[in-house]
């Protein structure tokens, strides 16, 4: 017998992810909201049009993150991760690797596009 979920299933876990309120840049991976947040490098605000749940480019769903451009640099450091957090209910939502950049404080720094992907069952 095969496999299947409903698109509304995964659509509900990237609907968490999409309730982020800002991304963070960081040196390292945080292990909680309170650790991406003493660590961010830089912070963009997020809004729910910031989101856009999709069918996945391999199988199953995905949810895309706008870029975000100029935003400012408040610590100097090595930016090698990206988070995603919501304030209002201090979470840690979602954590990835990104190309390392150094990044000086009063400078800017922009976050590209890119996505999550939760692929259908095999």
């Amino acid at each position: 017998m095969a496999k299947w979920v409903a698109n509304e299933v995964l659509d509900s876990a990237l609907a968490v992810i999409a309730s982020a309120t800002d991304m963070v840049a960081l040196s390292g991976q945080p292990v909680s909201f309170g650790a991406a947040m003493a660590g961010r490098l830089a912070q963009a605000s997020l809004s729910p049009s910031d989101f856009v749940i999709a069918a996945g480019d391999v199988s199953g769903r995905k949810v895309t993150v706008a870029a975000k451009t100029d935003v400012s640099v408040t610590s100097g450091g090595n930016a090698d991760h990206v988070a995603l957090v919501d304030r209002s209910s201090n979470r840690l939502l979602y954590v990835t690797t990104c190309p390392v950049q150094a990044l000086s404080a009063g400078g800017a720094v922009n976050f590209a596009s890119w996505a999550v992907e939760i692929g259908a069952p095999v």
